[in-house]
């Protein structure tokens, strides 16, 4: 049976906090739908994983007022280790408890029409493209309680538009933190890359001593025709953070989506990666890597469905457990009646380092045509007990053998990612969590 938990915001509030970010009406009334479908929906349901308990209701939706920076230098030094070296700050945008304290574009690509914003001020000021994709295609309001809940209360997030023929080489990139306590984030994501467009894109989310805090996050990806996105993300927040995160991509005709996804939050999670691969001769790959530690739970659940001829689609998932923690690794490969020679492989592992830590990999293939090819491969097992005896007997202690072990288990992914500043922040969020 469900636990209820009742919200602390009610109507007037949504309206009031919508009036003072002089939202336009079309956005104001799918806040207001949002809110009447809290209640009236239920939690979503991950396989495996009981989540009626978990805190997605008990926060502080009101964040403090925040001041812009002049600089990058002015930020805390673990925000300005995720953006990394001084060439990557020409795309940047910096959020702080929701509120934009940094951002630049550069101007080259203002002036082919780009658009890189956060997502208020993309309401604002490119509202009519905005609504076309807002949560009417890839990731709708009434989907459960908390798709509800965040197109009620979304507070931050960041809009990209790339223009058709528009090629952008170096790589956008947002950073989320917040270290307000029992703070509500709940962000959204929208990138639209027209024909023959590129992207890359990079997020970063970190939290720095936030007590039973929410992360309520969404993800909006649509590839044109002949468009590459390439979206590389590493959630890193606090043990006390409860998060929900959704990231969806429509891929259209020849196009090509690659996720690189480093899932190294501390605290519960659920996370769901769905691609559609509409148009013939699309292509996804998935690259999902995660450390549990602590009693934490986790699901990861990883979709790609085949809708055109000749598309393909590929899920590579690592995760490696350690103490109690507890994660179910779910893999979907669905092919459509009608996308004959489509293509769909994937393959979840999951490393168990401790006698209370629980991993389940379920990889699932779902056929609904004959013209077609598809693979999957699972495994889930504890820590060779000779590879570490190997490495002890070498001098090496324990805890370092293990490290080498995990790290060893996880390489083949990371070693694959497409995106090498994610790649980076990686390797440096595994350190963390293994030390």
């Amino acid at each position: 049976m469900s636990v209820e938990t009742k919200l602390t915001i009610d109507k007037e509030y949504v309206q009031s906090f919508s009036d003072a970010r002089n939202e336009p009406q079309w956005f104001k009334d799918i806040r207001l739908k949002g809110f009447e479908l809290v209640e009236t929906l239920e939690l979503p349901k991950p396989d495996k994983t009981k989540i009626t308990s978990w805190n997605f209701t008990n926060f502080d939706h009101k964040l403090p007022e925040v001041s812009p920076v002049a600089s990058i230098d002015e930020l805390r030094d673990e925000v300005k280790g995720l953006i990394g070296e001084a060439s990557d700050t020409q795309n940047l945008l910096v959020q702080r408890d929701a509120t934009v304290v940094y951002s630049k574009l550069d101007e080259a690509l203002k002036a082919k029409g780009v658009i890189f914003t956060d997502l208020l001020t993309a309401v604002k000021e490119h509202g009519d493209l905005v609504e076309k994709y807002y949560m009417k295609d890839a990731v709708k309001v009434d989907e459960n309680r908390l798709t509800a809940l965040h197109a009620a209360l979304v507070n931050g997030g960041t809009f990209i538009y790339v223009p058709r023929n528009v090629e952008i080489e170096v790589p956008l990139q947002s950073v989320f933190w917040f270290d307000t306590e029992k703070a509500g984030l709940f962000n959204h994501v929208i990138i639209v890359a027209e024909d023959n467009s590129s992207i890359t894109y990079v997020e970063n989310y970190a939290s720095f001593g936030s007590e039973e805090a929410v992360a309520n996050i969404v993800v909006e990806v649509f590839a044109g025709a002949n468009a590459k996105v390439s979206f590389g993300a590493v959630d890193n927040l606090a043990a006390g953070v409860t998060t929900y995160v959704v990231r969806r991509a429509h891929v259209g005709r020849d196009s090509r989506v690659e996720w690189a996804l480093g899932q190294m939050n501390d605290g519960n999670t659920v996370s769901e990666n769905t691609t559609h691969l509409l148009g013939d001769n699309s292509w996804a790959d998935t690259k999902t890597v995660s450390v549990g530690r602590g009693e934490q739970k986790q699901n990861f659940t990883t979709q790609i469905f085949h809708h055109g001829k000749h598309s393909e689609g590929y899920i590579l998932k690592h995760g490696v457990m350690r103490e109690a923690a507890t994660s179910i690794f779910n893999g979907i490969s669905k092919i459509e009646h009608g996308a004959t020679k489509s293509h769909g492989e994937q393959t979840e592992r999951v490393l168990m380092l401790s006698e209370k830590a629980r991993g389940d990999a379920n990889p699932i293939l779902l056929i609904d045509e004959d013209d077609v090819t598809a693979g999957h491969a699972a495994s889930v097992g504890k820590i060779d007990p000779i590879q570490m005896f190997y490495l002890m007997s070498r001098g090496i202690s324990r805890a370092e053998a293990e490290r080498l072990v995990i790290h060893g288990f996880l390489a083949p992914v990371v070693g694959q990612l497409p995106i090498e500043s994610v790649k980076e922040r990686l390797v440096e969020a595994i350190e963390r969590k293994v030390k």
